[in-house]
């Protein structure tokens, strides 16, 4: 028997979770695919939010809309999910020389920096146990948001409520029928793509200029120390609970299987055994492709041939804090008809596009 909805969804990680949350905020019915990919890059990423980053302390793109959003909108998730997974705890970084205390100096002056930089950094109960650096500095506003909890969670309730389908998308089992899509027993208006890496191989939408880059983390445990922020020293160490951290993360372009490598533990232990004076133990070792985009900008909008198929992906190395923003944005574009931000709009890439069609 036919089951009528008004989207289908493949691909559950935080992208698609998000844009099923706004899509039903709107009273629209959703179906969701996803065949559990242990590997995506939602369920191995920290979660980081962080309005200040790269070498020269630039403001994240967005960031007074980008962070608000995103702690609103979570926060409600756990109002809904009943369930903690987003918490608001202090960034503090290295500043290895004169020459970035001054860069830091230099962006604490500008007033659209002030909210996001505090004058004097905190290390907390690091202060003990890391190996000196010639400077610190804090971030205020960062955040960390446990997506990988989050997708699980959310998942469990699509499927109590029958909205979730746990199986790999066969793109030939597509058929058009009258302006909307059939796929198995579903009939949807538009069917939506939210696969992260795995969107490099899909027959609509692989015209886009996909990067994919690799990381590689460790959930270790440091038992007795409690550590009440994210310290970025070389690599990040993020609290997770009962003396658990997320360790992270390599940045390998050329490397695209998703399987851990020696080398990139090798990496991240080292590094570790740098910062901290502190014996640890390895619980887990992940790897991931984040679904990179060249602009840092994500893919939203429709294929343009095929209307009734329409993309959310690109979040990167961002997604904790772009996923929110751009899946409520992406919502009212598909709901309200409301305008795509020609930054984000996939109508920028026209000139690459194919035709694809299914064999």
């Amino acid at each position: 028997m036919r089951k009528e909805v008004d989207y289908i969804i493949v691909g559950q990680g935080v992208a698609g979770t998000l844009l099923h949350y706004f899509l039903e905020q709107k009273g629209k019915t959703v179906a969701v695919i996803d065949n559990h990919h242990q590997t995506a890059a939602s369920k191995v990423a920290a979660g980081i939010i962080n309005p200040i980053t790269g070498r020269r302390y630039v403001k994240t793109w967005l960031a007074e809309e980008l962070i608000p959003f995103a702690a609103q909108t979570y926060r409600a998730l756990e109002q809904k999910l009943d369930f903690s997974f987003y918490h608001q705890i202090p960034l503090v970084r290295t500043l290895s020389n004169r020459s970035e205390e001054r860069f830091w100096d230099d962006r604490l002056l500008n007033e659209y920096y002030e909210q996001y930089m505090k004058e004097e950094a905190d290390l907390g109960n690091y202060k003990a146990f890391v190996s000196s650096e010639y400077q610190y500095a804090e971030i205020k506003q960062s955040a960390q948001a446990e997506l990988g909890k989050l997708v699980e969670t959310y998942r469990k309730q699509l499927e109590a409520k029958g909205e979730f389908l746990s199986e790999a998308f066969d793109y030939q089992l597509i058929k058009f029928e009258d302006n909307s899509i059939v796929y198995k027993h579903l009939q949807a208006k538009k069917l939506i793509f939210c696969e992260g890496n795995a969107a490099q191989k899909n027959l609509f939408f692989n015209y886009l200029p996909f990067g994919g880059t690799k990381g590689e983390a460790l959930i270790v445990k440091i038992p007795n120390t409690n550590f009440n922020r994210i310290l970025k020293q070389r690599i990040f160490i993020v609290p997770l609970q009962d003396d658990h951290y997320w360790i992270g993360a390599t940045n390998d372009k050329k490397d695209q299987t998703e399987a851990p490598t020696a080398e990139g533990k090798k990496y991240l232990v080292d590094y570790l055994e740098k910062v901290l004076n502190l014996p640890f133990e390895i619980i887990e070792h992940k790897a991931a492709i984040r679904p990179t985009v060249k602009d840092r900008r994500p893919f939203l909008g429709l294929h343009p041939r095929y209307e009734q198929f329409a993309i959310f992906n690109g979040l990167g190395t961002k997604g904790a804090s772009l996923a929110p923003y751009f899946a409520h944005h992406l919502t009212n574009f598909l709901t309200e008809g409301k305008d795509l931000m020609p930054e984000v709009d996939i109508k920028r890439y026209e000139a690459l596009t194919v035709d694809n069609s299914l064999k």
